[in-house]
């Protein structure tokens, strides 16, 4: 996939990955995207929290389903057609994200993206990067490997990482 400004900015940007959650649009970094799929049904687990969704077996890869609207408290996600999964490798750890959509790659230079104002307790803004404004778009910067790393996800081992 080439778009317009190239795979590697050379004006410091990094390519994101945009997708719809409700509303809003959020973006991911790119370079933690491994593929993007449609939603298939996933298999349950036991006393999970309510916003892992299960596991899917991808090519015998165990692979855990984060639905992001749960995780965000947007309400419960209805899944069609357009729902679609971005699988993340995160440290060698292979999971997957529900989201609504999938919109398109944006390049962000760090001077684009605006610290995010405190919400309270409507959204931890612990995993936020930032708030980018694009061509009248508002898109929401997580970091996502922040907030897949967090003691409450318990998903991924925090390998190397200082604790805050």
């Amino acid at each position: 996939m080439h778009n317009e400004q190239g795979a590697i900015a050379t004006d410091g940007a990094r390519e994101y990955l945009t997708f719809r959650l409700g509303e809003e649009e959020y973006g991911i970094d790119i370079l933690k995207v491994q593929e993007i799929r449609g939603y298939d049904a996933v298999t349950r687990i036991a006393n999970a929290p309510e916003f892992i969704k299960g596991v899917i077996n991808m090519r015998g890869i165990i692979v855990p389903i984060i639905d992001m609207r749960l995780k965000f408290h947007l309400g419960q996600a209805e899944y069609n057609e357009f729902t679609v999964v971005i699988i993340l490798n995160l440290s060698g750890r292979i999971l997957g994200l529900v989201v609504d959509g999938v919109s398109d790659v944006v390049a962000l230079r760090r001077d684009q993206i605006q610290p995010a104002p405190d919400f309270g307790a409507i959204l931890d803004t612990a995993y936020i990067d930032g708030l980018a404004t694009l061509e009248g778009r508002m898109i929401i910067v997580v970091d996502i490997e922040r907030l897949m790393t967090s003691q409450e996800m318990g998903l991924v081992e925090q390998t190397g990482a200082t604790a805050a």
